[in-house]
């Protein structure tokens, strides 16, 4: 069985018996307007990782890391800038030692590359991460101009896990499904999550 790589959420974790499998592609879909990027931040704190920035400045993702109100870690941040965004990641990612954390920020930027090169992009991804024991995680922007290689990108995934942000009443509410887990069991229950600050379980009640 293979190690199970801790989130940094614990609620995640005990749900996922520990983590996610060492190895493993996440795709995080999520829309523009929510506090998905707590995902990504809190995952820095669990071990050594490389944040590719593909549309905002990186020392603009330091910042937003640095001064997060949850435990963070001390990632290297890299811009892919460019006119060839996945031959620049590509040769990050080529680098990315063992146990490692790779976070693709948004990977919308490549989804909007041509169909093979992405698809070649995302297979040596899965051959690396497998091969340094490695997580890498795919923010997935779901807002109203998704990228046609979308459905290309859970495909390829191992993970797939869907956030869903609505405004309910005066409330903000925050559902997190994980349909796909290649080799375990999906999640059958969504998960409830108070994003404010950090990722925690809700424990509010719902009011009929």
């Amino acid at each position: 069985m293979s190690e199970r790589l801790r989130t940094g959420i614990s609620v995640l974790d005990r749900k996922l018996n520990g983590g996610i499998p060492a190895g493993s592609i996440v795709a995080l879909a999520a829309q523009p307007a929510s506090q998905a990027e707590l995902f990504l931040y809190e995952l820095t704190a669990t071990r050594g990782t490389l944040y590719l920035s593909l549309d905002r400045n990186g020392d603009s993702v330091s910042n937003s890391i640095s001064t997060a109100p949850t435990r963070t870690g001390d990632p290297t941040v890299r811009d892919v800038t460019g006119d060839a965004p996945i031959d620049n990641a590509a040769k990050l990612v080529s680098a990315l030692p063992d146990s490692s954390n790779l976070i693709v920020d948004p990977v919308d930027v490549l989804e909007r590359q041509e169909p093979t090169r992405y698809r070649n992009f995302l297979n040596e991804l899965q051959n690396h991460i497998y091969n340094t024991d490695s997580l890498a995680i795919l923010h997935c922007l779901d807002g109203h101009n998704v990228p046609e290689l979308r459905d290309t990108t859970e495909h390829m995934a191992d993970i797939v896990f869907q956030l869903d942000t609505q405004v309910k009443g005066d409330r903000i509410e925050n559902h997190l499904a994980v349909p796909k887990f290649r080799g375990g069991q999906a999640l059958a229950d969504v998960i409830k999550l108070e994003l404010s600050d950090q990722v925690e379980i809700d424990t509010s009640r719902d009011i009929a």
